[in-house]
């Protein structure tokens, strides 16, 4: 079959195939839009309204509440600061004992093995830190407890003798009294 169409007749063909073919798209994409706009009109006219409605119930709720007597207020402020102490408290339970133990683990020497650390504060005794552990030989027992005496966070510390009977893979028990 012979083509009889000149090749300028067909270029501007293809251009107007196109021309019409975006023109197209652009008019199916404006009448979407002018749909979709349409069907959502009606939820926002309702969620205005409804917008509406709750900021009036707002408004009467905020003016039908009542402003407290002295009385009930002072309650308030008093319990406020009994929660804010209890939590404070709370919080910084266990702030010493964890500032403590860090500084026992600081001095700790690499042949000495900690296997408990036990933290006591009983209100008549005060606070005790008992130690347990395994040395591997006096010196290295001696230097520990050297070390923790020349930490100011101890004011007290008891090796008792008995630790020292044995001359290698020493089991230890150790009493601390923090400062």
């Amino acid at each position: 079959m012979i083509n009889l169409i000149p090749n300028e007749e067909k270029k501007k063909m293809s251009k107007d195939f196109y021309l019409r073919l975006i023109t197209m798209f652009f008019v199916m994409l404006s009448v979407s839009l002018l749909i979709a706009s349409i069907l959502i009109l009606p939820s926002y006219f309702f969620s205005s309204i409804e917008e509406d409605v709750i900021d009036t119930k707002i408004k009467s709720q905020e003016k039908s509440i009542s402003l407290p007597d002295p009385n009930t207020l002072m309650i308030i402020k008093d319990l406020e600061n009994k929660l804010n102490s209890v939590e404070n408290y709370e919080k910084n339970k266990y702030v010493f004992s964890t500032k403590v133990i860090n500084e026992i683990i600081l001095k700790k020497i690499p042949n000495i093995k900690i296997t408990e650390i036990f933290y006591q504060n009983d209100p008549q005794t005060g606070k005790k830190i008992s130690i347990s552990g395994k040395a591997s030989s006096r010196e290295v027992l001696l230097s520990f407890r050297r070390a923790l005496e020349d930490d100011a966070a101890f004011s007290k510390i008891d090796l008792p003798i008995s630790n020292f009977v044995k001359g290698s893979d020493i089991k230890f028990y150790l009493s601390l009294i923090p400062s």
